[in-house]
């Protein structure tokens, strides 16, 4: 049953199924109709019928006197040949006086429709057990006061409905031959569409298997086309990603790297020296107590980072008040500022309120401003402006500082990369503090941007909303 599971057979079977049910029930409405169309219409000429024998018999008041009987069968039979009916006569007693069949006379017959034309009602009744139709019409005598009888014909169905029978067959093949022509253009027009699928599975197993340089060719500018545009896109994310990734081992591997150098340099002078002298060795503790540090913080930040990917440390939102938020941090960097005789300005026109996790954007608030600081020379100026609207909160960070190249502006937000390529101890942090401020503001709904020009200085522009949207929608 393999090929059960092939698209282009589940697509004939479905397109058959949609040409035949729907033709299927409309033929057998359309049918239904016709023989409820035919149906009344015999019932209508049989009434008429039954009528005109009901009229002849009073007039010959054959039901009162029984001296013409010889006419009164003759008037039967003649009725029931011309009609192709079974024709019966029955007094006001429902006792059966005439019948072309001859088969019930002298017995009594008693029926819904016998009883209604009895009572003076016409009436017909249909038997689906006998596929008959019978009716019955009442005998006046001749003043037409009382019921004297009533007429009784009962004709068989099957002649009525035959050819109606023979038209349904016909149709049901019709129906078939529709459905499964519909049915095999579906299944040859559909290789159109899997031909490129499988060609395109054909890559998705190969990325699957590690291989990540592939590209489909895209002829067209249909669906399939736009799915193939989307395939080679995917692919080229793909391998951003993989080189992002490789990038991070690399260098993760080499700021680890670096501070270990450093301590086995370190004990490796004062194992293999001699009558070290004190001042040395606790020299050298120092720097090594500044490369273990130094190892704490890279993987700090990087399980961070880590726990910020995967969502393992979620957001406590509290209502907090930014313009004290940053005050407290410009309290805290101020000594920094200072050393570096940086003028620390902090801007706001209004209070403003938003939905924040306290420690986090007070993290990435501090990234952003030491930052400022430590990439401004002395004398400079670094500003802190704080504004808002109805719905969010905007933070920009600006500095006087060295700036940033453009064309390194759109990677600064990357685990690890620096602008400052040497590295060095005095500007030179983990390389994780952007990422971790650029993850941490998009946790919050938010977004970054920079302004920058060599030289001049840089701008970090953040907003936010003033209330935290959730997976679920806002938080009241």
């Amino acid at each position: 049953m393999k090929w059960f599971h092939s698209l282009r057979w589940q697509l004939f079977i479905l397109i058959f199924l949609i040409s035949y049910i729907p033709l299927m029930f409309y033929s057998s409405v359309l049918f239904e109709r016709m023989e409820t169309y035919y149906l009344s219409q015999n019932e209508s000429t049989w009434l008429t019928q039954a009528n005109m024998i009901a009229t002849q018999i009073k007039e010959q008041d054959y039901l009162v006197d029984s001296s013409n009987e010889s006419l009164f069968r003759t008037l039967i039979n003649a009725k029931s040949m011309d009609t192709n009916c079974r024709v019966m006569v029955v007094d006001a007693s429902g006792f059966v006086v005439m019948d072309s069949s001859n088969a019930d006379i002298e017995k009594t017959l008693m029926n819904n429709a016998v009883l209604s034309a009895l009572s003076n009602t016409s009436k017909t009744e249909k038997s689906d057990e006998y596929m008959s139709l019978t009716v019955a019409v009442p005998v006046m005598d001749k003043e037409k006061k009382d019921v004297v009888g009533a007429v009784v014909m009962v004709s068989a169905l099957d002649g009525v409905f035959a050819p109606i029978e023979d038209l349904k067959d016909q149709v049901s093949i019709l129906t078939l031959l529709i459905a499964l022509i519909s049915g095999l253009l579906s299944f040859i027009t559909s290789s159109f569409i899997t031909k490129p699928l499988k060609t395109l599975m054909k890559f998705v197993q190969k990325i699957t298997n590690g291989q990540l340089d592939q590209k489909v060719d895209v002829v067209g500018n249909g669906e399939i086309a736009e799915l193939g545009n989307a395939f080679n896109h995917m692919t080229k994310q793909l391998q951003r990603v993989e080189q992002s990734r490789q990038e991070f081992v690399s260098n993760v591997s080499h700021e680890l790297k670096t501070p270990l150098s450093s301590i086995k340099v370190l004990t490796e002078s004062l194992m293999f020296q001699e009558d070290v002298p004190v001042e040395l060795y606790k020299e050298f503790f120092e720097d090594i107590n500044s490369e273990v540090d130094r190892l704490n913080s890279i993987i700090s930040d990087l399980l961070t980072l880590v726990r910020l990917d995967q969502r393992e440390v979620p957001l406590n939102i509290v209502q907090i008040n930014l313009g004290d938020l940053i005050q407290n941090i410009l309290k805290r960097l101020a000594p920094l500022a200072k050393k570096k005789k940086i003028n620390l300005v902090y801007e706001s026109h209004r209070e403003i309120v938003a939905d924040i996790d306290e420690v986090k954007f007070s993290l990435a608030l501090t990234n952003l401003v030491e930052n400022a600081i430590k990439y401004t020379s002395e004398g400079g100026n670094v500003n802190v402006i704080l504004q808002g609207d109805l719905q969010d909160a905007f933070i920009t960070v600006e500095d006087t500082g060295i700036g940033i190249a453009k064309e390194e502006q759109s990677k600064i937000f990357e685990r690890f990369y620096r602008t400052d390529k040497t590295r060095n101890r005095e500007t030179g942090g983990t390389g994780l503090g952007l990422a971790i401020t650029y993850k941490t503001i998009i946790m919050h709904n938010g977004s970054i941007v920079v302004e920058s020009e060599e030289g001049k200085g840089s701008i970090f522009s953040v907003q936010i909303p003033l209330r935290h949207i959730w997976e679920g929608g806002t938080k009241i």
